[in-house]
């Protein structure tokens, strides 16, 4: 029978590689017995020999830990580290070498990582509460399609538990707006844009449900994504002059002789073509153009109108967007 200091550690990770460190107590080895303070000057060098070993490193207990300017690497190869569901809560990651790094699933709730290399790491379903991201490398990075905070608030709100799902969101806008500023720092103002449409939909989510406040900001969104998706205005834009064309056709718009409407009577070409003179003239409406060839009669005046008014905005708020997205 093996002796105590020889048996393996209990902690099995989700990738089922069992740890192969030596127990240290409660069944568990010095990297992952959260009873075990990290905070010794030795830490760091016994975790880099550790990591040249390339053996995984999930699940390691590093909370408080001074790792300031720790090589976190496999010399010789291009894959990084297993740190998956780490915790590293509070840890000191200044100037770190994470280069490449798996930290799938891993709390680095408040852990500061001022000026790290953090390039092409994996931070799906991480724990970025207070995370200090300031200088940092962060290009290439997989951040998953939503943080843990906003997933959880998703599903509290599911369970009713509306003021937990309250709490969540607004850790969810704190973290991406840190994100945000953290990509604007950089200049990586295409990452930064994407992060500030999260965080106004998190700011939404914080609004009255059925508040005028909470239905203005749905509809900025929709229009153009809070100012980061112009593509929604074309989109929109296109919307709006089809459906106006399709109600000319039904209730008719004088043409130089005649009324250009639908008409059972005519034949498929025929009124194809009157369908066509009525989306060109809607074209004309929405961008207040109008060369007077055609005019609307009856109702088609009061949509006429809507859809021009709704033309200028919509050209301004496209330009607006547009310049904002080209000039970054």
């Amino acid at each position: 029978m093996r002796s105590q200091d020889q048996k393996q550690c209990r902690y099995i990770d989700p990738n089922a590689h069992r740890c192969t460190g030596d127990v240290e107590s409660r069944g568990l080895c010095y990297w992952h017995n959260p009873d075990i303070a990290k905070t010794g000057d030795d830490v760091k060098q016994r975790l880099e020999a550790y990591a040249k070993s390339g053996r995984s490193m999930a699940g390691f207990s590093l909370k408080y830990a001074n790792l300031e300017g720790i090589r976190l690497i496999v010399p010789g190869k291009n894959a990084g580290l297993n740190l998956t569901y780490a915790d590293l809560y509070h840890a000191n990651l200044r100037n770190a070498h994470l280069f490449h790094i798996d930290l799938y699933g891993s709390s680095l709730m408040k852990a500061d990582l001022y000026c790290a290399n953090l390039n092409c790491a994996n931070l799906e379903k991480a724990n970025l509460l207070g995370t200090n991201f300031k200088n940092a490398k962060i290009e290439h990075i997989s951040w998953g399609e939503y943080i843990v905070q906003e997933e959880k608030a998703h599903a509290t709100l599911k369970q009713k538990n509306l003021n937990e799902a309250l709490n969540c969101f607004e850790q969810a806008e704190e973290i991406y707006r840190g994100l945000r500023k953290t990509y604007e720092a950089r200049g990586l103002f295409e990452h930064a844009g994407i992060f500030f449409y999260r965080e106004m939909i998190m700011r939404r989510f914080q609004i009255p449900k059925f508040s005028f406040k909470r239905l203005l900001s749905k509809m900025v969104d929709i229009f153009c994504g809070y100012g980061e998706k112009p593509l929604r205005v074309v989109i929109f834009s296109w919307m709006l002059i089809l459906i106006s064309a399709i109600l000319y056709f039904s209730f008719g718009i004088n043409g130089k002789d005649t009324i250009i409407v639908f008409d059972s009577q005519l034949n498929i070409q025929q009124n194809i073509h009157n369908f066509i003179n009525c989306l060109y003239f809607s074209v004309v409406t929405f961008t207040t153009l109008g060369y007077g060839d055609l005019s609307p009669l009856g109702l088609t005046k009061f949509i006429a109108a809507c859809e021009a008014f709704t033309g200028a905005f919509t050209i301004a708020l496209f330009v607006v967007v547009f310049v904002k997205k080209m000039t970054r």
